[in-house]
């Protein structure tokens, strides 16, 4: 099996659309009520749906790695965008940076490099 993609409620489907095209996604799906996304790397595709409201924090994160991480975040904060929390390294040896698109959810952007499937402490024989 692959995943085939992640589907975020949006309240707002055209500020929605502004948000992850200004990130670098292209928009391959366009509807009044729906909207999906390829990433510029990769296969993977996410979307969004509207929704009369958000649920309360799921907490559900979408996480999109790039190599270039802390460049990518500084490019995307001179273009207005605000992060919750810069690059930090964090315990589970990833680079991460959080940002909330127009409906709320947690987007976080990171780099992991070798250690995102193969991490030190990986179940042997995986």
């Amino acid at each position: 099996m692959n995943l085939n993609q992640v589907t975020l409620p949006s309240i707002d489907i055209e500020a929605s659309k502004i948000f992850y095209r200004e990130m670098g996604f292209t928009l391959i799906v366009d509807s009044p009520h729906y909207a999906r996304f390829e990433c510029p790397e990769g296969e993977a595709t996410f979307s969004v749906h509207i929704v009369d409201e958000v649920p309360a924090d799921t907490g559900v994160v979408i996480y999109f790695e790039s190599d270039r991480l802390d460049a990518r975040v500084e490019e995307l904060e001179d273009i207005g965008f605000v992060f919750d929390q810069k690059p930090t390294e964090q315990r589970w040896l990833w680079r991460e940076a959080r940002l909330r698109d127009p409906s709320g959810n947690t987007i976080c952007l990171f780099h992991a490099g070798e250690n995102r499937r193969n991490p030190p402490w990986r179940v042997e024989g995986s």
